[in-house]
């Protein structure tokens, strides 16, 4: 095993596992996780390594990658600025099932689930979750820290701000653009542009809460 393959998680529970899985699926070496504390559920058998925020954690996984592992999108962000701010490396996990055009852009730190459809000029940013079976269509921009959960579909040219997150099967009509800081109910169907912050749900999507 080559040491650009060795990779470190923040984090490790529910959603840390499925990330484990999609990188030992791409040959990488899982060599330990970091979290506040240790998870005495240890399905994988990794070493805990201890609190991130009270190591010097640069000089612990020398040149080997680190994942930010965590569903929340406001923790991914943080443990995400942490990995900038320490200049350490991050790679982009892509299950094999998936499907990713060549002309899509994703950012660092993305976790692209299994038979997950990314399709022609897509762009993605920094630290996304693209969830099992996901369908992000041509076109379509999907900004910082969002998350896109299972089986939600992203017609063409759909734009979906930061820190956002679009339910299970969930559908967007293409074109429409969504603004930062948005929850999409799952099962969802979103017709409109979405301008105004908060939870929209039902089909037509509208908004429940503030």
């Amino acid at each position: 095993m080559s040491k650009d393959k060795n990779i470190y998680f923040l984090g490790y529970s529910g959603h840390a596992y499925v990330a484990i899985d999609v990188a030992k699926a791409g040959s990488f070496s899982v060599m330990g996780y970091f979290d506040k504390q240790e998870n005495k559920h240890d399905p994988y058998k990794i070493e805990y390594l201890g609190n991130e925020e009270e190591l010097d954690l640069k000089d612990l996984v020398k040149e080997a990658y680190v994942f930010p592992a965590m569903g929340s999108n406001a923790i991914r962000k943080k443990l995400h600025s942490l990995l900038e701010y320490l200049n350490i490396e991050q790679t982009v996990l892509v299950h094999p099932t998936a499907f990713v055009s060549e002309s899509a852009i994703i950012g660092l730190s993305t976790l692209i689930n299994p038979n997950t459809v990314v399709n022609a000029l897509a762009k993605i940013g920094k630290a996304c979750i693209l969830n099992t079976g996901s369908i992000i269509e041509h076109e379509c921009i999907i900004d910082d820290y969002s998350h896109i959960a299972p089986g939600a579909v992203l017609a063409g040219n759909v734009q979906v701000g930061k820190n956002c997150f679009v339910g299970a099967n969930a559908v967007i009509k293409q074109g429409v653009k969504i603004t930062d800081n948005v929850i999409i109910g799952a099962g969802s169907v979103v017709l409109k542009n979405i301008r105004e912050e908060g939870t929209w749900v039902g089909n037509p999507a509208k908004l429940l809460l503030k």
